[in-house]
C-alpha cells in the first residue's frame, strides 16, 4: 500500500437511512486499488442509538484506531470507548475520517479535496405510509393555494387596482369604464403566465432546465443551516474529531 493515495471527497451534508454510517454513506472515494477503494468505502464511521436493535439497545460505532476490546461481564464483547449517541444528527470532522482511513489501511495517503465535516442526519422511514403524509401534503397544498390568492388580492386591494384600471380606461377612452375591459382580462392573463414562468412549471412538467428563483433560495438557505449546525456542534464539542 505504500505511496498509494485514497482521495475523499466529503458532503457537507448526508441523509441516512441505516444507523450505521460508512464512508461511503458520507463521502466520495476514489483510489487506483479498487480493493482499496471498496475497503475505505465500507468502513464504519459512526452508529446511531437505535432502541429497537441489538440486546441493549444499539452500541455505538467509531471505535479509536488501536483501541482493544475486553470480554464484559458475560463474556460479550464491548468496545473499550463508545461515541455513539441518541438523537437523528451528528457532525463528524473529517480528520476523524482520515484516521480511521489510515488506521484501517496502514501506508495509504489520503486527500480530502471535500468538506472540513459532515453533518449526518438519520431518516427513519416508516416501512408502511399511513394517511398523515397525505393529509400533510393537502394541508400544505391548500396553505400554499390560499395563501398566496390572499397575498395577491390584498396586495390589489391595498392599491385599489379596480379604481386605477377605471381611471386607465378613461384616460386613453376618454369616457368611463363600464363593467370589466380589456385591462382586466390582459392583466389575468399576464398574472397567470408570469407564476407559471417564475415557478418554472406547469403542472409536473418543468418549462426550462434551469432552477427557480425559490429553488436557489432554497438551496441557499439549506447551505446556511448546515453551516449553522456544523458551526454549533463545534462549539458545544459534540463533533466527533481526532483528539
Amino acid at each position: 500500500m505504500t505511496n498509494t493515495v485514497v482521495y475523499i471527497n466529503a458532503k457537507q451534508n448526508a441523509e441516512v437511512m441505516d444507523a450505521k454510517v460508512c464512508v461511503r454513506d458520507i463521502a466520495s472515494v476514489y483510489c487506483a486499488q479498487k480493493e482499496i477503494c471498496d475497503k475505505v468505502k465500507a468502513l464504519k464511521v459512526f452508529q446511531f442509538t437505535d432502541g429497537t436493535s441489538g440486546k441493549h439497545g444499539a452500541q455505538a460505532a467509531a471505535e479509536e484506531p488501536g483501541e482493544k476490546k475486553v470480554a464484559g461481564a458475560h463474556g460479550g464483547q464491548v468496545a473499550a470507548r463508545k461515541t455513539g449517541k441518541s438523537g437523528n444528527r451528528q457532525v463528524i470532522g473529517i480528520l476523524k475520517i482520515i484516521q480511521l482511513i489510515e488506521a484501517a489501511c496502514p501506508g495509504v495517503m489520503v486527500e480530502s479535496v471535500g468538506e472540513n465535516a459532515v453533518l449526518v442526519e438519520y431518516v427513519k422511514v416508516p416501512e408502511k405510509k399511513g394517511l398523515f403524509p397525505v393529509l400533510k401534503l393537502l394541508f400544505v397544498a391548500c396553505i400554499s393555494f390560499f395563501g398566496t390568492a390572499f397575498t395577491i388580492a390584498a396586495f390589489h386591494n391595498d392599491i385599489n387596482i379596480n379604481k386605477l384600471f377605471s381611471r386607465v380606461y378613461e384616460l386613453v377612452m376618454g369616457r368611463p369604464g363600464e363593467g370589466f375591459s380589456i385591462l382586466e382580462v390582459s392583466y389575468s392573463i399576464g398574472l397567470t403566465i408570469g407564476i407559471i414562468v417564475f415557478f418554472n412549471h406547469i403542472g409536473g412538467r418543468r418549462i426550462t432546465k434551469d432552477p427557480t428563483p425559490i429553488e436557489v433560495e432554497m438551496r441557499e438557505y439549506e447551505t446556511l443551516v448546515n453551516t449553522a449546525l456544523i458551526e454549533t456542534a463545534d462549539r458545544e464539542g459534540k463533533t466527533i474529531d481526532v483528539s
